[in-house]
């Protein structure tokens, strides 16, 4: 079984607490497009990332800088968002990072996928960025099935923890033999199940960390998540649904 989750904008280095283990498995096509991004003007660079001046600068600078093969931090401690202070890597007992180790893969626009302890750089560049070369009509073109045939070589289950912006890059290829399940996290309101994204991002992040937790093998196993107030619904799921609805406790 494979869990995909996404990448966060925000990215920290801190190859002190553990380090790096392998490098990324499309290295060399993450090294084709950082040159390319090296090559662009700080304003050809601040509408391809559609930022604001001061993110723009700072990403100039580290593509400018960029040695993919320097210093690096592992890719689970590298990002920085609130899926990943949910997860909360730095806390995690050994055998949760061997558990993600096995489990685990973040889908990026520039590196593709990454294991956790993958050695990454701090970059700027999401998947449906408007990036158009001579090498490609965009990111989606750029890694066509890669990211796909890479999930699957030794597995066809597939947790889908990720955004439609990243998972887009799997479902387009998806085979029948493949189980591919993704989890919904909502609440009830006006009668409608509506996703709110903070509580999304927060609830991926306790997911990956419950399945570490209890070592989960079994998808049904997630079913048992009680995290956040957040409680699996059979009656909304399906074989490839697993919707979990927030429930608003009664006051005492």
């Amino acid at each position: 079984m494979k869990i995909i989750i996404s990448p966060a904008k925000k990215m920290n280095m801190d190859g002190d607490f553990l380090p790096s283990r392998n490098a990324p498995v499309y290295l060399e096509k993450a090294q084709k497009l950082k040159e390319y991004l090296q090559s662009l003007t700080y304003e050809e660079l601040k509408k391809l990332l559609c930022c604001n001046a001061e993110i723009a600068g700072l990403n100039y600078e580290r593509y400018q800088k960029m040695d993919l093969c320097g210093s690096t931090t592992p890719a689970i401690l590298a990002y920085d968002g609130i899926q990943y202070k949910y997860m909360a890597p730095q806390v995690f007992e050994y055998g949760y990072f061997d558990y993600i180790e096995d489990h685990l893969r973040i889908l990026s626009g520039f590196y593709g996928i990454l294991k956790p302890f993958d050695g990454v750089v701090p970059y700027r560049l999401e998947m449906q960025a408007k990036l158009k070369t001579v090498f490609c009509h965009s990111l989606y073109d750029y890694w066509k099935d890669d990211i796909y045939r890479y999930l699957t070589q030794n597995d066809t289950t597939i947790l889908n923890l990720a955004s439609a912006e990243y998972s887009k890059t799997v479902e387009k290829y998806l085979t029948p033999n493949v189980n591919y399940v993704t989890c919904k996290f909502g609440e009830l309101i006006g009668g409608k199940i509506i996703e709110k994204g903070v509580y999304v991002k927060m609830a991926r992040g306790e997911m990956v960390r419950f399945m570490a937790e209890n070592a989960v093998e079994d998808l049904n196993e997630i079913k048992k998540f009680r995290r956040l107030d957040f409680l699996y619904q059979d009656e909304l799921s399906d074989n490839n649904t697993f919707v979990f609805m927030k429930i608003k406790k009664e006051n005492c």
